[in-house]
């Protein structure tokens, strides 16, 4: 990985090892849209582009003694191709702290570096389900041809159970099938963790048996809004060109200047395979 400069750095092996333990660590206890998507992937820096299709599906097969019967194939249409985002985030570390870790010995402060990689997972939900507008790039919660059910109050009765029934149904309607998962605004998902009059079970546990226990809350998600997904790849997935990973740019007024960066792309290969609650 030349293109990450990294020789030109006054870091240790070792030190490099703690700084990429650190960007994983802080990213997998954030990301949330990586939780709920198939990964493609990581393809290399160097892939700048990705095909897009939408699949034409035919969902019933056919059934007959000798395998002549004419059938619908399923397959992508509408092919384009589309560029594949860069996600980063620039910081530093004092040449102070540097020279104080080599003389006595002290592990270096990468309090910058978890804080870059924080900025960048946040950075890389919010384009998962908010899409980015500047790109002209879709997210999970405004695609066109997704599923739309008008929400209840889910702070009252079993709306939040009977809300993402509704919506299982919308998509098993539709043909598309588990395994699902459910991820609400912050204040959605507090709102199910109360006991549901009479039963003396959380509501959210409810929900949680519709679809194999995959809830999750993400602060990207604008306020009082839901999204049920199918989460198979032939649905949608998360092209990784370059996994996160931290880069040194290199010297500035003496500090250490470095990047946090990866590149990412949602392709949503079958929108009538998600659900939003508004």
């Amino acid at each position: 990985m030349d293109y990450l400069l990294r020789d030109d750095a006054p870091f240790s092996d070792e030190v490099w090892e703690k700084i990429d333990e650190k960007v994983v660590k802080t990213a997998t206890e954030q990301l949330v849209g990586r939780k709920i998507l198939h990964i493609y992937g990581p393809l290399g820096a160097g892939v700048q582009s990705i095909h897009l299709d939408t699949m034409n599906y035919q969902e019933e097969g056919e059934l007959d003694l000798f395998g002549d019967t004419e059938t619908c194939e399923i397959a992508g249409e509408n092919r384009k191709f589309a560029a594949i985002p860069m996600i980063y985030k620039d910081l530093s570390i004092s040449w102070r702290d540097v020279e104080t870790s080599k003389q006595l010995g002290l592990p270096l402060d990468l309090s910058p570096v978890a804080a870059a990689a924080a900025a960048c997972a946040k950075k890389e939900d919010s384009f998962i389900f908010n899409g980015s507008k500047e790109l002209d790039y879709p997210g999970l919660l405004n695609v066109k041809g997704r599923q739309v059910i008008k929400k209840q109050d889910w702070s009252k009765d079993a709306n939040p159970f009977n809300d993402v029934a509704k919506g299982i149904e919308k998509l098993v309607a539709k043909g598309v099938y588990g395994p699902y998962a459910l991820v609400a605004s912050p204040d959605l998902y507090t709102k199910m963790q109360r006991l549901q009059e009479g039963t003396g079970i959380l509501e959210i546990t409810r929900v949680k048996e519709l679809i194999d226990g995959k809830v999750y809350a993400s602060p990207v998600m604008p306020a009082n809004t839901a999204v049920l997904v199918a989460m198979a790849p032939q649905n949608m997935d998360l092209v990784i060109g370059q996994d996160m990973a931290t880069a040194y740019v290199g010297p500035e007024q003496l500090n250490h200047k470095m990047r946090v960066l990866e590149t990412v792309m949602l392709r949503i290969k079958r929108p009538a395979a998600i659900v939003t609650f508004e």
